[in-house]
């Protein structure tokens, strides 16, 4: 049996959509006739195997983090209840309330019954199932440890869900009142100042230095605001395509590894996810050399990608896990000694959980001084911006009451 996806119409002449598991299309057809419902669109869910793995890519439907975490700590539960995998996949399905993430499942299961096993039942959703996420599953099987790996991936999952929305929740302040600041100074200079200075214009009085250039930011903003605007708006649409390019991308996160703040925090950012997923991949029983290419691809920084792939190299032709990561320079030296520790003890996997732990730890405690540096610092902008304007304006007044 395969999942199909469907678009039909009630009754009512209302449109539904869903998934239902069948033989062929024909089949899910009639399931839906003796429903009372009349099929417009009846689809396969599994991709098509004739078609290239670039086209699959991007056929493949995706899964956010929260679904992805959600489905695996179910199915890591029920399979360590000893219920059959197929069985497991279907309860999973029935619990999911989005047609997309159930049918996704039943695709999977499908497969499965098939007689594929998951690892390779879920390659055919690359996009919703990630290659980390695939090569544990696949050691899982292979050592018979599935439950145990699935535990694995869904703390996994979880936690970094919980890492994204804690960085989201500490940035959305600092960033509103970014947008607050830059808007309300804005609004002063474009129109707050050009009617009240306009009075001592028109009287000829002769203006201080510090209201003459606040009345030059004024007009420059009130003339070239909204140009400045579209032009800001066209520069970054226009950035993000050259992104595109593979030379250029190399080439910008090259130079942002070096940047004082962002630097700091782009290395630490890709080294904690890079430890971390190395860390449960060689638990899970991959080989060191195969979960390094596969913790590469998890690294945002495409040049620090690009120098971990050559690291992996190293490995596989001899060469110890620290030395290879240190003369990529880029990694922390605690890091580097950690592992190095590790791999002299003989517990390297032990170690690289360690080691993932410390650099979570030094990640949440980066971003937390940033952001508690940032708000400080807006608050000052806006203050020292507010007093500019307002000492800019009142200096007039003064002179014109000396000279009364």
């Amino acid at each position: 049996m395969a999942a199909f996806s469907y678009l039909a119409l009630t009754p009512q002449g209302k449109q539904s959509k869903g998934v239902l598991e069948g033989d062929s299309t024909r089949q899910i057809r009639q399931q839906l006739r003796e429903q009372q419902l009349t099929p417009l669109e009846v689809k396969p869910l599994v991709n098509d195997n004739t078609a290239t793995p670039a086209k699959r890519l991007s056929r493949s439907p995706k899964l956010s983090v929260a679904d992805l975490a959600m489905l695996t700590r179910q199915l890591a539960t029920l399979v360590q209840a000893s219920l059959p995998l197929e069985e497991a996949l279907n309860t999973v399905a029935k619990q999911s309330e989005r047609a997309k993430v159930r049918g996704i499942i039943l695709s999977v299961r499908s497969k499965v019954l098939e007689g594929h096993n998951l690892a390779s039942s879920m390659a055919e959703f690359p996009n919703a199932f990630p290659a980390l996420f695939r090569a544990t599953i696949a050691a899982g099987e292979h050592a018979g440890h599935l439950d145990l790996v699935l535990n694995k991936l869904a703390d996994y999952c979880e936690n970094s869900y919980a890492s994204r929305q804690k960085a989201m929740l500490a940035l959305l302040y600092p960033i509103l009142l970014f947008i607050m600041a830059v808007a309300i100074v804005a609004g002063l200079m474009a129109f707050v100042v050009p009617d009240v200075v306009e009075v001592f214009v028109g009287q000829g009085q002769a203006l201080p230095a510090l209201t003459s250039g606040l009345i030059a930011c004024s007009n420059f903003v009130v003339d070239y605001g909204l140009f400045m605007l579209v032009a800001l708006i066209a520069a970054i649409i226009a950035f993000k395509a050259a992104l595109n390019n593979a030379g250029f991308r190399l080439w910008v996160d090259k130079q942002l590894l070096h940047l004082p703040l962002l630097g700091r925090l782009t290395r630490g950012g890709n080294c904690a996810r890079y430890a971390s997923t190395l860390s449960i991949l060689t638990t899970s029983g991959v080989p060191l050399v195969e979960a390094m290419q596969i913790a590469a691809q998890v690294m945002a920084n495409s040049f620090l990608k690009q120098r971990v792939v050559a690291a992996a190299q190293q490995v596989r032709e001899g060469g110890s896990l620290h030395r290879a990561l240190e003369q990529c320079g880029y990694f922390p030296p605690m890091m580097v000694h950690m592992i190095a520790s590790g791999e002299l003890s003989g517990e390297l996997d032990t170690m690289l959980g360690r080691v993932a732990e410390h650099q979570q730890k030094e990640l949440d405690n980066l971003i937390a001084t940033l952001v508690g540096f940032f708000e400080p610092a807006m608050l000052l902008f806006m203050g020292c911006a507010v007093l500019l304007i307002v000492v800019a304006i009142l200096q007039p007044i003064f002179d014109l009451n000396t000279l009364i």
